[in-house]
């Protein structure tokens, strides 16, 4: 590299300042030439912790509890002192209790097969109105319909008048796959906002399109911590019918496994009582957590039994929970 320069001192002393100069800037040139640049490392990406999700490891198992008295009555205002968990005959320090008013998240199931033709689907989407009006504002609605197959038609939405109105755009037909229903509606729940779970089946409980069969569908109730209701939707003729009785027979046995309850209504004005009823026991139920004793992640299945101590003055009291859990590690917490 030429470098051409001339000094012009203009005054004394100016040519020494001038080379000066230049000599710096000489060398500085020199250098940025001569010096080999180094590669700079690559870096590896640092992990965002606060974007990574939590696990947290933890064997709570959660109840959900409907206490009434001998006339069918909602009790509310016991104490966490007034109730005794049994967990495999073993009693156990409850942990975690609660007596409020909390949001649900709801799944609907809605039987919209040919068994459901006729007023059967009209006096059903009435009802459900009554039921929606009655729930918690803040609640959380899956709705699924099924006929042949089951079919999400409303997912994650508070908009209980959409619900309705989407309800009103369905026609029964084909045949009645309610255990598929069912485990749609488990894997929606499940996964819902709200701690608190429920399903509401409406259906005369009659199954003849399902991939899964009655013995799955009760082993997935007992392993899920959802309580489940369900309004049959039954005339004179599936009451008296072998298929009628089956699916009651069904409906009861689903409901019971997980605290809930089956209601059979005879008339229109029963049927509006029963619905209303159902949304008001989600509104006053006791939410209990414990840990059990020497807790063994084997798959086990363990009963649980709750008791319900009466306050003084008051007549025997009923508690409904479900009827146990799996020994599953992390998978009794929701």
């Amino acid at each position: 590299m030429a470098v051409d320069f001339v000094l012009m001192p203009d005054r004394p002393g100016a040519g020494s300042r001038w080379f000066f100069l230049f000599l710096c800037l000489f060398c500085g040139v020199l250098t940025a030439f001569a010096q080999t640049p180094t590669p700079t490392p690559t870096q590896q990406p640092v992990e965002d912790r606060d974007t990574k999700p939590i696990t947290v490891q933890t064997d709570l198992v959660t109840l959900t509890l409907t206490v009434t008295d001998i006339y069918g009555r909602y009790v509310s205002g016991l104490s966490k002192n007034a109730f005794t968990v049994i967990d495999n005959g073993e009693e156990q320090e409850i942990s975690y209790f609660s007596d409020t008013d909390a949001p649900v998240s709801l799944g609907i199931l809605f039987d919209v097969s040919d068994s459901m033709s006729g007023t059967k689907i009209g006096k059903a989407r009435k009802a459900l109105e009554k039921f929606i009006n009655t729930s918690h504002p803040n609640d959380e609605y899956f709705l699924i319909a099924f006929n042949s197959r089951a079919q999400l038609l409303m997912d994650r939405t508070r908009d209980g008048e959409a619900v309705l109105q989407k309800l009103t755009l369905v026609q029964p037909r084909n045949n009645t796959a309610l255990y598929d229903a069912c485990y749609l509606g488990i894997e929606k729940v499940t996964r819902g906002t709200h701690q608190k779970k429920a399903m509401l089946i409406i259906s005369d409980g009659q199954d003849n399109a399902s991939r899964y069969n009655f013995g799955e569908v009760r082993r997935l109730m007992k392993e899920s911590d959802v309580v489940v209701y369900a309004v049959g939707i039954m005339d004179g003729r599936d009451a008296g019918s072998a298929e009628g009785m089956q699916g009651q027979a069904f409906l009861d046995e689903l409901t019971s496994v997980t605290g809930g309850k089956a209601f059979y209504p005879q008339t229109d004005v029963e049927m509006d009582e029963i619905f209303e009823r159902i949304a008001l026991e989600l509104r006053h139920q006791y939410s209990i957590g414990y840990t059990p004793r020497d807790f063994q992640p084997d798959g086990k299945w363990h009963k649980v039994k709750v008791k319900v101590k009466p306050p003084r003055g008051l007549p025997r009291l009923t508690v409904r929970n479900r009827e146990g859990y799996y020994a599953t590690p992390n998978a009794n917490y929701k």
